[in-house]
């Protein structure tokens, strides 16, 4: 929680967003939702922090190939606020995989993949708060 009590939620907008291009029209759906950016930051994810942030996928099969897709180019790192920020989030970003989320959501409108699906958004209020005090600690309480 923020300080005048709206939900937070950590955002990343993944390579594949940047590398095609599509940075400006996601950030416009957040924010067209009602969502105010409280930080935003462009990084190139270096494993270090990929394996951090995925904690509890790094002994999993899927990992290596997520890690090296995640620090393939820059992605795209941010803090939103708002009423219900995170269900509003997972809400906006859809289904996991793209070519199962329902048109008007991002993935459903603009992915075809599973990994390469172009955002992530925090899945719970601790997984926010880990989160944006992995990427963010300056705004941690």
């Amino acid at each position: 929680m923020s300080a005048t009590g709206a939900e937070r939620s950590f955002v990343l907008l993944k390579p594949d967003a940047v590398r095609r291009g599509l940075v400006g029209a996601l950030l416009s759906r957040f924010e067209a939702k009602g969502l105010r950016i409280v930080a935003l930051e462009l990084r190139q994810v270096t494993g270090e922090l990929a394996d951090e942030h995925y904690a509890e996928h790094v002994n999993r099969n899927f990992y290596p190939p997520l890690r090296t897709f995640i620090t393939s180019g820059p992605s795209i790192a941010l803090v939103v606020e708002g009423d219900q920020a995170i269900e509003v989030v997972r809400g906006l970003n859809g289904a996991t995989d793209g070519r199962k989320a329902a048109p008007g959501t991002i993935r459903g409108d603009y992915s075809l993949s599973n990994r390469e699906n172009l955002v992530h958004g925090s899945d719970s209020p601790e997984s926010a708060a880990r989160e944006i005090k992995l990427w963010f600690p300056e705004l941690s309480d």
